[in-house]
């Protein structure tokens, strides 16, 4: 019982004590750089809650950065890198569009036929992985990371020569595909918060429950704890593996929804990647890859994201400092087994 209490201890004061270092490493740098890390920090908090459309925005920045956060910790809890979260999000991006455009329909199944489409578009990129993994054991981290470029070719092309007559970006969707909301508007000065927070929160329930509280969940975690030995018990670790891939992709395309469906209304030419996928995988980090930690990850991130835009005009500081703080923190998540010795060693001060 005690060992259970102090690893779920660990597992809560980790991540805080790698985001307080971070924080105390950048705040050294900003120092050294000649800024007032005091005025960088309250301008950081002023544009992240200093009026109600900078909180709409926050609430906005996070929600697919949940769903990108799920994405990653769910491949993570099989024993799976999933490093083409981006990817799947683009093509779940593109896909939930082109269903929003295409079509004319009543909301109650244009709406969720936009959505399905996404989950389903992220679910098949992620497929190919976790197939190649599952039958040739080709590493999976190798092949998402080719396959985020290829997703991004890909819907470029698609956008210009399918969807478009050479255009840079598509129509805006439908108004019944659309998840933007007038009631969010109003009452955040006209914020981009639309309804798919509600979905994503949503999912890390749905996480929560299928890896926890359901036999196919406790095969998903047995074959990330052991392969060899989940084979053994006669579990089928190659369908579990794809089945892992498929819906890490799942929810990473269902990312792409919330930006497609919600905060632009389009889909568009991209020059390079969001930065979205991989910013999923800093927060399943930080989240210890689980659910609620996951939710709480993606808020941070978000309220980092949205107030580091207030920094260069309040503070005169430049917020790509925010950035570097976010990759102190990552760097001290990584390093946990550092703050786990240093914990332990407390542990037995206090004991004696």
């Amino acid at each position: 019982m005690k060992l259970q209490m102090s690893k779920r201890f660990r597992g809560i004061i980790t991540p805080i004590i790698a985001v307080l270092l971070g924080i105390i490493v950048g705040t050294i740098i900003m120092l050294l750089s000649g800024y007032n890390a005091g005025a960088a920090y309250t301008a950081l908090w002023n544009g992240a809650f200093g009026d109600v459309y900078y909180m709409g925005e926050v609430v906005r920045q996070f929600t697919p950065y949940i769903l990108a956060g799920l994405a990653v910790a769910f491949a993570f809890r099989v024993g799976l890198f999933n490093i083409g979260v981006e990817g799947q999000f683009i093509v779940g991006w593109l896909a939930a569009v082109w269903v929003g455009v295409s079509f004319d329909l009543p909301r109650i199944i244009h709406l969720p036929l936009a959505i399905i489409a996404s989950i389903v578009a992220g679910a098949l990129w992620a497929y190919i992985p976790g197939l190649l993994k599952a039958r040739f054991r080709v590493h999976e981290v190798i092949v998402t990371i080719m396959l985020n470029y290829v997703a991004l070719h890909v819907t470029n092309y698609i956008i210009r020569n399918v969807i478009t007559d050479n255009a840079d970006k598509t129509d805006i969707v439908r108004d019944s595909a659309t998840l933007r909301s007038e009631f969010f508007q109003t009452i955040t000065d006209f914020s981009r918060l639309h309804w798919g927070v509600f979905i994503a929160i949503a999912c890390c329930f749905i996480m929560w429950f299928l890896l926890e509280k359901t036999t196919r969940g406790f095969e998903l975690r047995a074959v990330g704890f052991n392969q060899h030995a989940a084979q053994y018990a006669g579990m089928n670790v190659n369908r579990n593996i794809i089945l892992s891939m498929v819906i890490s992709g799942g929810f990473a395309g269902l990312a792409g929804a919330m930006e497609g469906l919600g905060t632009f209304g389009y889909a568009a030419v991209k020059g390079g990647f969001t930065g979205v996928g991989f910013t999923g995988i800093a927060i399943a980090l930080l989240g210890a890859n689980t659910a609620l930690g996951v939710f709480f990850s993606a808020l941070l991130f978000g309220i980092l994201e949205v107030g580091a835009l207030n920094m260069p005009l309040e503070a005169g500081v430049p917020n790509e400092l925010v950035d570097i703080i976010i990759a102190l923190i990552v760097f001290f998540v990584a390093a946990s087994y550092m703050i786990s010795l240093v914990l332990d060693k407390f542990g037995k001060k206090g004991v004696k």
